[in-house]
């Protein structure tokens, strides 16, 4: 009998779930036990729902294979037989809502990639190693449900993963004023190139909804709990551009930001390299050794090379430079499907284990 807890994927054949699938092979701790999908997906085993439209380079792993998949919206009959689930579907917003909520009242907990419950008031939006402090939410949020056990917890949206931690490290300043131009690839969409050959030598100068996540967003992570729900902060006043771009995986951003306190460089630069959060303190699975990375090459970051920085979990940075407008300007790169989704939700899962609020049932 395996130690590990017993998890389930909820959503389990769409391309974030298949990273989920992947990312929790040999896991320390968590075993994939139940996969769960549409009514389509129903009775087939893993091989047979998902195999014909595997999306990853990497294969799918043998111990999955064989699973049937059951019905995601047979709630109990999922919850029944693992101890926390991940939740990856595409539904509507409410019917999310809904979903997340009822797996939550049968004692089971939702770490959630989805963005349905990301302003719910006592659910927390997490980066960990940012504001694992919002965790404290889970308290009232459980007295809300009727629950001892269950809870929802989500991550962020994968545009904000390149430049939120940059700017965060640099707290201490103040950031006043910032600009966001972000280069998103196809995979943000639940795409790869043979299913959007239009984007094939072509570039998109929008994403729906992408601004305004990135805009606010940002304003959550860094807001505080009080009286039982997130407040976000005040500042800084962010603005941002969403561009989709032909590449697999990666999201880019150039930043531009204006501080109350301007920094020297080298305090920038020294404060990017030495930044650790509690995930890198507790030495927690998939945590990057080196949560962010400097490049001093004017070439770099660049996507192909270094979006699977610590194994897609690390964020890069390159061409710190005085700006004309504002005080600096830089650019970052993080892997949208890695940190900004699947393996950030994991490293959420492994926080939440690790604070006592994920145990086996």
């Amino acid at each position: 009998m395996s130690n590990k807890l017993k998890i389930g994927i909820v959503g389990g054949t769409g391309m974030v779930g298949q990273r989920f699938v992947a990312l929790l092979e040999n896991h320390p701790w968590f075993e994939v036990t139940s996969i769960a999908a549409s009514a389509n997906s129903a009775g087939k085993t893993y091989e047979e729902a998902a195999g014909g439209r595997w999306k990853l380079t990497t294969p799918m792993p043998d111990s999955v294979k064989n699973i049937i998949v059951k019905d995601a919206s047979q709630v109990e009959n999922v919850a029944s037989d693992v101890d926390f689930i991940f939740c990856a579907v595409d539904m509507k917003k409410d019917e999310i809502k809904a979903l997340e909520e009822a797996y939550a009242k049968t004692g089971t907990p939702v770490v959630s990639n989805n963005s349905a419950h990301r302003w719910t008031p006592d659910v927390p939006m997490v980066i960990p190693e940012i504001n694992p402090k919002h965790l404290e939410a889970i308290e009232y949020q459980r007295k809300r449900l009727g629950t001892t056990t269950g809870f929802i917890a989500v991550k962020p949206n994968c545009s904000i993963q390149s430049y939120v931690p940059a700017l965060h490290a640099l707290k201490e300043f103040e950031p006043t004023n910032v600009v966001a131009c972000t280069y998103q690839a196809i995979s943000g969409a639940g795409k790869s190139f043979k299913d959007w050959p239009e984007m094939i030598d072509n570039v998109i100068p929008y994403i729906g909804g992408e601004e305004e996540k990135s805009e606010q967003e940002p304003l959550r992570i860094w807001g505080k709990v009080e009286n039982g729900v997130i407040v976000k902060a005040d500042s800084p006043v962010i603005t941002t551009q969403c561009i989709r771009v032909p590449v697999t995986d990666g999201h880019m951003a150039a930043t531009f930001v204006s501080f109350k306190n301007k920094p020297a460089k080298d305090e920038i630069i020294s404060l990017w390299k030495s930044f650790k959060g509690i995930p890198q303190k507790l030495n927690l699975p998939s945590a990057p050794k080196q949560f962010i990375t400097y490049f001093e090459e004017d070439n770099r970051p660049q996507t192909k090379l270094d979006r699977d920085l610590e194994n897609g979990m690390g964020i890069s940075i390159g061409r710190l430079r005085e700006d004309t407008l504002y005080d600096y300007k830089f650019v970052s790169l993080s892997h949208n499907t890695v940190r900004g989704a699947a393996g950030g939700a994991v490293l959420i899962a492994e926080l939440l284990k690790a604070e006592g609020y994920i145990t086996r049932k």
